[in-house]
């Protein structure tokens, strides 16, 4: 019964701002979908299609109401190998099989995992994307008429300053409409959405991919299946944990990555390519008032209409109108705090994040970026926790027996401080390792005390391993060899 009333509410908590953000985030979408077409290196209607129909289905079976999925430029730059070799077709089996993977990826929850981002890889993840949405305009900002610069000038002041009239109307959408209607009326020369390609005047028809099923297909499909797959799930999910943030709201992942499948398959059957989660089209839903599903449904609905019925009055849409938008968008996805942190902030953390940024700007590949800034932090983590870890030495009054003592945790990058701190070949007749202040965590702590004490009994010393807590002497018992693991170790209390 929760789940149905939370369902409800996210369709029609507030259906006039739902409709209107809707619309303006249909506008953004078709520029990138032609471009993202242009990437893959397939006709303008496969992105536009795969816009509608993912932007449409992601509505009822998406995880993150106010979120808008559709084609993108990070799914785009992994087809064209494949278009490029065996046509367009594959493409859409692909996809098809892609959704798959996503679904599975759902049901095995493994959208848990975004628990190991650290915030750091999210700032430098978010300023990234925004240096890339700004860097895109670029074609639209160099060798254009003069007049396009003063659009686009304009459309920024109506977009920042019709929210101090009202908010009643989202200030993107009335950008639009004005600087179409400058356009038109002063015959400015400039380009238009009819000058990106060609636009698809029929709805897209339902057929399954026309590919021959056999091994052989499934071969050349699957490497490119599984990274889509997982480049479209990464990108969502850091997507979904930005709009949680934006909104206050929290969304189930696992839900989110079975919905991305679905939404995925449908487009293929339906004409279009895979996408994803857009972070800039779902921050000016989320800025210009969206906070549920019925945002995403128009923003889907809507550019069909205005495909098929609208079409006339959409190609004389100045694209200086489109870009104006988009750079808001940059403007306002940049963690512009995150520059004054840089010097307050731990150095691992903006190491980590500016390595993030760095790459993804450098490569264009939003999963590259995140890999590195995971990896980084992970590295950093690990150096951290490992300087937790001390030996310290005790000798006997009778100079015979030395006691060590371990303490913190112990784990693949402290096991070797274990190792160095212990000296086995000096001149004694026992050596006590005390490890009741310790923590075994992995094989590597199992490996380093096994090594030690074989080369104190090569040296012809008694060691004695005390003070195990049950979990490190489990481990032992399991991994250990038995000489460590018996007699020689006594497990604390």
């Amino acid at each position: 019964m929760t789940f149905v009333l939370s369902y409800t509410r996210a369709w029609w908590a507030n259906p006039r701002v739902e409709v209107l953000s809707g619309i303006v985030v249909a506008l953004a979408l078709i520029p990138e979908a032609i471009g993202f077409s242009v990437i893959a290196g397939v006709d303008p209607k496969v992105g536009l299609y795969a816009s509608v129909v993912i932007a449409c289905v992601i509505a009822f079976t998406g995880g993150r109401p106010a979120m808008v999925s559709a084609a993108t430029a990070s799914t785009a730059v992994l087809m064209t190998g494949l278009v490029h070799d065996h046509g367009v077709q594959y493409l859409f089996a692909a996809t098809i099989l892609m959704g798959v993977f996503q679904i599975v990826a759902g049901l095995l929850h493994l959208g848990r995992l975004m628990r190991f981002v650290s915030q750091s890889v999210m700032t430098g993840f978010v300023n990234a994307l925004a240096i890339l949405i700004f860097l895109a305009q670029m074609p639209q900002l160099t060798h254009v008429p003069p007049a396009t610069y003063g659009l686009i000038a304009l459309g920024l002041a109506i977009i920042y300053g019709f929210p101090r009239l009202t908010k009643a109307v989202p200030s993107p959408l009335v950008a639009i409409a004005v600087l179409t209607i400058v356009t038109v009326v002063f015959h400015l020369d400039v380009r238009r959405v009819a000058d990106l390609g060609a636009l698809p005047s029929a709805l897209p028809s339902f057929g399954l991919p026309q590919v021959p099923w056999t091994f052989e297909t499934l071969r050349i499909l699957t490497p490119v299946a599984l990274t889509l797959a997982a480049v479209g799930l990464l990108e969502s999910l850091l997507t979904a944990q930005i709009v949680d943030d934006m909104t206050d709201t929290a969304s189930p992942k696992s839900r989110e990555c079975v919905g991305q499948g679905f939404a995925n398959m449908a487009s293929a059957v339906f004409g279009g390519m895979g996408g994803c989660a857009m972070i800039g089209q779902s921050v000016i839903n989320v800025s210009s008032g969206g906070r549920g599903r019925l945002s995403t449904l128009v923003a889907g609905a809507f550019l069909l209409v205005l495909l098929v019925v609208l079409q006339d009055l959409l190609a004389i849409v100045p694209v200086a109108a489109l870009t104006a938008v988009m750079i808001m968008v940059s403007i306002n996805t940049f963690a512009w705090r995150s520059l004054a942190q840089l010097r307050s902030n731990p150095l691992p953390s903006s190491v980590v994040m500016l390595a993030t940024v760095g790459t993804v700007v450098a490569t264009a590949d939003l999963a590259r970026g995140v890999l590195v800034g995971v990896l980084l932090s992970g590295v950093f983590f690990a150096g951290k926790v490992s300087r937790l870890s001390r030996v310290s030495s005790v000798l006997s009054e009778d100079g015979r027996t030395r006691t060590y003592l371990v303490e913190g945790q112990v784990f693949f990058a402290s096991a070797g401080t274990l190792a160095e701190s212990v000296d086995v070949s000096e001149p004694l007749d026992r050596l006590v390792i005390d490890l009741q202040d310790a923590h075994f965590w992995d094989i590597s702590a199992v490996g380093a005390l096994d090594k030690l004490v074989y080369k104190a009994r090569r040296q012809g010393r008694i060691v004695e391993v005390i003070g195990l807590n049950q979990a490190s002497a489990t481990l032992m018992e399991r991994f250990g060899t038995p000489d460590t693991a018996g007699p020689a170790t006594v497990p604390h209390g």
